[in-house]
């Protein structure tokens, strides 16, 4: 697993827990134009996709730190760095080209999911220009690929009375809940996702997911319990499943010609990358039965 250190100086895709994301997100105090708040949360996708998820790390843009062999008729996964890489993807969307943070791409299908990483330090007000970057990415990229499964997933630093920041920065009231221009715009993400066929509004997304990061040291990197709320579609717990579920109908249910293709695969429990993954995974690798 990478270590904060790691985090800070890599410009590739690095094994990252969930938390380790988090509070790097929280406690960074760079320039947030170079995206390196994000970046391994933009990793952490990634890496969950192929461990989680079943994709070949080939596929992957940024490709994760592992390598694939087959081996018996099973499916190998090793640890290496050497592979890696960084950046971002570019899709040739329905308006202009856009460089996607997180892509899946079948070289014989194109990219089929997606994942955009947003995360805001501060300005809440600004979250009304967020909701106009995130309509108009969707609908970009859904006009050229109607089947990709895109999912977004979008921080805010927690900032809370008390910090040195100004009052506009402000996420959290006092008493320990979400200010209100949160909550609306929480309202709003909620009607931009549950896409499930590819002829439903190009501009919604398959799934979206929001969490507020704790920032006050001690707690740093933590999410804030009860937002959003238990019942809430845009819970992280059901991101990836859902992505997961629309991939399978779209792609291999949909599509049973294909299944060579798009199948997702299972890991022999013997890969080296998973003694190297360790138990730091907020989640289950898919495994082969043995």
């Amino acid at each position: 697993m990478a270590s904060p250190e790691d985090l800070a100086r890599s410009r590739v895709c690095l094994l990252v827990a969930r938390w380790d994301a988090l509070r790097h997100f929280a406690v960074y105090d760079g320039r947030t134009q170079s995206q390196q708040h994000i970046k391994p949360l933009h990793w952490y996708v990634a890496c969950r996709l192929v461990l989680e998820g079943g994709f070949r790390p080939e596929e992957l843009t940024p490709r994760p730190p592992f390598d694939l062999v087959r081996r018996g008729g099973r499916n190998v996964l090793h640890f290496d760095p050497s592979k890696a890489t960084g950046g971002e993807a570019t899709v040739f969307g329905g308006l202009k080209t856009k460089n996607v943070d997180v892509v899946v791409t079948k070289p014989e299908l194109g990219p089929v999911l997606a994942v955009s990483c947003k995360g805001m330090t501060g300005v809440v007000r600004n979250l009304t220009n967020r909701m106009e970057e995130t309509i108009g990415e969707c609908t970009n990229l859904h006009i050229t690929y109607p089947a990709l499964v895109f999912g977004y997933l979008f921080l805010v630093r927690a900032n809370e009375p008390g910090m040195v920041i100004a009052p506009n920065d402000m996420a959290v009231t006092e008493e320990g809940q979400p200010v209100e221009a949160i909550v609306r715009f929480h309202a709003a993400l909620r009607e931009m996702s549950g896409r499930h066929g590819i002829r439903d509004d190009i501009s919604r997304y398959e799934a979206v997911s929001m969490g507020l990061v704790k920032v006050r040291s001690g707690v740093a990197g933590r999410l804030l319990t009860g937002f959003p709320p238990a019942d809430s579609p845009l819970q992280i717990e059901r991101f990836f499943s859902t992505l997961y579920q629309r991939y399978e109908e779209r792609f291999v249910y949909g599509a049973p010609t294909l299944k060579s293709v798009t199948s997702r695969l299972e890991w022999s429990p013997d890969s080296p990358a998973l003694a190297e993954a360790g138990s730091r995974l907020d989640y289950d690798v898919r495994l082969a039965a043995t």
